[in-house]
């Protein structure tokens, strides 16, 4: 288990902050020595490493419109266009090199990787010649992290069914309270957000906080095979691409893809409240410790209580639990607790909350450095997921139609309850809650079963219900069963039906949450119901 490490700089930036590629992370020659076959064409030559070390990469994109003077432009191939169609205004923009699978007019010098082949002498704009740009990009971001070594950079990787962009945000901004951290942005998960999140690094970032996400097995082993992890935080696993993977066993498998590739050195933080997640303990030779509201947790909280759109708060306590190999976990909070505010709404928001903490406690921060981090966390973060908007006529809007399942249903009726209590925004509220509720996706045997939950929860908590498409029927259903006033009920098949409703329905005081899987594109309701602040 790595060591707590002295405070350096404070700071937190993402992949796509301009903090983040000023001064450039890197150079030209790091591109091609990452690329160059070295096996069949030798060492790069000393000619073009001198030059290119000269040349500095200020950022790498993917999109011409986002390339910035000096960066490089990944020309990657899309179900619609190619990339490569793209080069030539990723130049005007001030790319000065990009990653190709063939030659391109615009550039003035070719480097071709795949031959062993670069000139005497060259000038930019340049087309670094690639077998395949995906799997060039995943090589430059493999390259910059294994620059680094344990003791000089942490990589936290975070994953789970639901709320894994929570918890990162949360953990980046308690680590970043202790040293420089870079953190993915926004939702770059995949096999191209976290190799463009890594080819950001900068020598003075000594965490970088990654999501992984997944939708099929084997996805998050090769995320971890690029960022090589040292913290692995699993969040849940839940109904989410059960559709895909067919059971609620392989969704663990591919979740515990991060665990697995753990160094024995590293840490695993689980979820010790879900059996599947805690049972990941096993997998891995590193040290693992649980955080949730059971007793056992290594990190527990208790006493939550909620207050609406200001957050929760609870009393977190951390205590040494013997692992399975009889290490203990160096935790620097050992038989300490603390009563924490997180401004994150929702009860839900208790998890990730205490992923931050028990990631905190492991590299030796205090309490008040996870308070602040907590609070900085939920300042502006774009990460977060459910969003309060003012709405026409007085009303409040909770914006979460990023996506859906159960769960994360559950937990947004959970925040609309709250709001419902004795609360300072409950005593303001003059209004009735209501939830317009849409289809969640992808979540096969279980979909019936999992719209019905929502159903019987949304009947305990909101005085209106409005369901959208036709899995989200179940829901209307189900909160009828169990003694929901048909006349509060409206089955509706699509988003334009449900917004004319909702303007005759909606008064002052009203809060409305709003929430369906991505595809369900609920944000066509939620824009003409809100307006700026």
């Amino acid at each position: 288990m790595m060591e707590p490490r002295k405070d350096v700089r404070r700071g937190e930036t993402s992949a796509m902050d301009p903090s983040a590629t000023d001064p450039s992370p890197m150079d030209l020659a790091d591109i091609v020595a990452a690329l160059w076959p070295s096996a069949a064409a030798g060492p790069t030559p000393t000619s073009l490493q001198q030059k290119a070390r000269a040349q500095p990469i200020s950022a790498v994109c993917i999109d011409s419109r986002e390339a910035t003077p000096n960066s490089l432009f990944v020309a990657l191939p899309g179900e619609r266009t190619d990339g490569h169609a793209y080069v030539s205004a990723a130049f005007a923009q001030g790319a000065v090199a990009a990653l190709v699978k063939r030659p391109v007019p615009e550039a003035a010098t070719v480097i071709d990787t795949v031959r062993g082949q670069a000139p005497k002498h060259w000038s930019p704009p340049v087309a670094i010649v690639v077998p395949d740009t995906l799997e060039a990009l995943q090589q430059v971001a493999r390259h910059r992290r294994a620059s680094r070594t344990a003791s000089d950079l942490v990589v936290i990787g975070v994953t789970g069914s639901v709320g894994k962009t929570t918890a990162k945000e949360a953990i980046a901004a308690v680590v970043a309270q202790h040293a420089p951290t870079l953190k993915s942005a926004g939702n770059h998960n995949n096999e191209i957000g976290l190799p463009l999140t890594l080819c950001a690094l900068r020598p003075e970032h000594r965490y970088a906080v990654l999501e992984m996400g997944m939708y099929a097995l084997g996805e998050i082993a090769l995320l971890c095979d690029i960022a090589r992890p040292n913290i692995g935080v699993v969040m849940n696993v839940q109904p989410v691409h059960l559709e895909r993977l067919g059971t609620m066993e392989r969704i663990a498998q591919a979740k515990a893809e991060l665990i697995d590739a753990l160094p024995p050195g590293g840490l695993a933080v689980l979820n010790g409240d879900d059996p599947r997640v805690r049972a990941m303990a096993a997998r891995t030779p590193a040290p693992a410790i649980t955080f949730g509201l059971g007793e056992t947790n290594t990190v527990r909280a208790r006493d939550t209580v909620g207050h609406g759109l200001e957050g929760i708060e609870f009393v977190a306590e951390v205590k040494v639990e013997a692992l399975a190999d009889g290490a203990m976990a160096p935790l620097g909070l050992v038989r300490s607790s603390a009563r924490l505010h997180c401004p994150t709404p929702g009860r839900h928001s208790v998890w990730p909350a205490l992923a931050a903490v028990a990631v905190g406690a492991a590299l030796g921060l205090s309490w008040d450095e996870i308070q602040e981090g907590l609070t900085t966390q939920a300042q502006g973060s774009a990460g977060l997921r459910l969003v309060p908007r003012p709405g026409i006529g007085g009303i409040t809007v909770l914006d979460d139609t990023y996506n859906s399942s159960p769960a994360s249903a559950l937990a947004a009726l959970d925040l609309l309850a709250d709001m419902g209590g004795d609360g300072p925004v409950a005593k303001q509220r003059r209004g009735r809650l209501m939830a317009v509720l849409g289809d969640m996706l992808e979540l096969g045997s279980l979909e019936r079963e999992g719209h019905r939950q929502v159903g019987v929860r949304a009947a305990d908590v909101v005085d209106i219900l409005l369901t959208v498409g036709p899995r989200a029927r179940y829901i209307a259903e189900a909160a009828q069963e169990v003694g929901m006033a048909p006349e509060a009920v409206h089955i509706l098949e699509d988003n334009e039906t449900a917004l004319r409703l909702l303007r005759a329905l909606v008064r002052e005081g009203d809060v409305v949450l709003i929430k369906g899987s991505r595809s369900m594109a609920m944000e066509q309701i939620v824009g003409p119901l809100t307006r700026e602040e």
